[in-house]
């Protein structure tokens, strides 16, 4: 039998499920409970195919678009939340649905709300197309917001009234290149408002600051997420940023064994929508391929809960 070669393993903590994603998972399991299948739930509930899929086994059908939701069933709309039109559309059909907009992105939403009706125009950080951009611009009148996703945006945007500005940002973003964003901003526009706290969420920022706290002590840095993950997305950065090589994967049957060659010291997170089913099943898979030593690295604890929807609270 050919000796197993060593292998120091770095984990991440925090990693994996943030309360936000806890949240929506249980109100999609709270529905089925409730009404019996099928519960109808508009987009991936979470950026994860092994959480979407268990919730399908147990009866959840995911859609697209409230038009193929049949009339009489319940519908949930995703953590990432949704524009203003999609629950007043659930409720003039008569519906019944549950919003599972984490709170951090429903703070994001009232804030612009707040913001528009001040008169204020929002410059709004985030990524073209991701659904938490979608459902955020969908709060407010079209044209109240203007996207940048760039340093090099800031440069070139028109915006009506260059004193009378406020920027908001997608909650699930890389800390550092928002950062660098809001800073040409200010530079552009001085006299722009920014929200009172951060609008990035607190586990985007804390796994982010595990990554950071790790990848320089690591050869690579495995990150176990969906490619349409934003969180998952950024993690990969940072680690790199810190010096390690690293890759994105669903779950462990993904791993490349060449990828590892040459690795000594390797670092394992996973995204918020990754469940820690995950992370045990790249362990194993690691521990059947090396002479494996563990070290967690944590830099903070979340303690953090959210409350469930009215109607489906205990």
């Amino acid at each position: 039998m050919t000796e197993r070669p060593p292998l120091h393993l770095l984990v991440a903590a925090p990693r994996g499920f943030c309360a936000g994603v806890d949240r929506a998972i249980r109100i999609v399991e709270l529905a089925l409970e409730r009404h019996g299948a099928p519960v109808y739930v508009r987009h991936e509930i979470v950026h994860n195919k092994f959480v979407v899929d268990a919730l399908k086994a147990k009866g959840a059908i995911f859609v697209d678009e409230l038009s193929e939701v049949p009339d009489g069933a319940e519908v949930i709309f995703s953590a990432h939340g949704v524009p203003k039109a999609v629950p007043a559309d659930a409720t003039s059909r008569g519906l019944q649905w549950y919003d599972a907009t984490c709170p951090l992105v429903s703070k994001v939403h009232r804030q612009a709300e707040r913001l528009v009706a001040t008169g204020r125009h929002i410059v709004f950080v985030g990524h073209d197309g991701h659904p938490e951009v979608i459902g955020t611009f969908g709060q407010v009148p079209a044209g109240a917001m203007t996207l940048v996703e760039t340093v090099a945006d800031v440069a070139t945007i028109a915006v009506p009234d260059p004193d009378n500005l406020a920027f908001l940002t997608q909650t699930t973003l890389s800390v550092d290149d928002t950062a660098e964003i809001v800073a040409a901003l200010q530079t552009r526009f001085p006299a722009i408002q920014g929200p009172r706290g951060e609008d990035i969420c607190y586990a985007t920022s804390n796994r982010q600051e595990a990554v950071k706290a790790m990848a320089g002590r690591c050869d690579a840095v495995l990150v176990i997420g969906a490619s349409n993950s934003s969180n998952s997305l950024r993690l990969v950065e940072v680690a790199e940023r810190g010096g390690a090589k690293s890759l994105l994967i669903p779950r462990a049957a993904n791993i490349d064994p060449a990828w590892l060659d040459g690795v000594t010291t390797l670092g394992l997170t996973a995204g918020a929508s990754a469940p820690e089913l995950l992370v045990d099943e790249v362990i194993a898979w690691l521990n059947a391929r090396f002479t494996l030593t563990r070290e967690e690295v944590e830099t903070t604890v979340e303690n953090i809960a959210f409350k469930l929807p009215h109607g489906l609270a205990a």
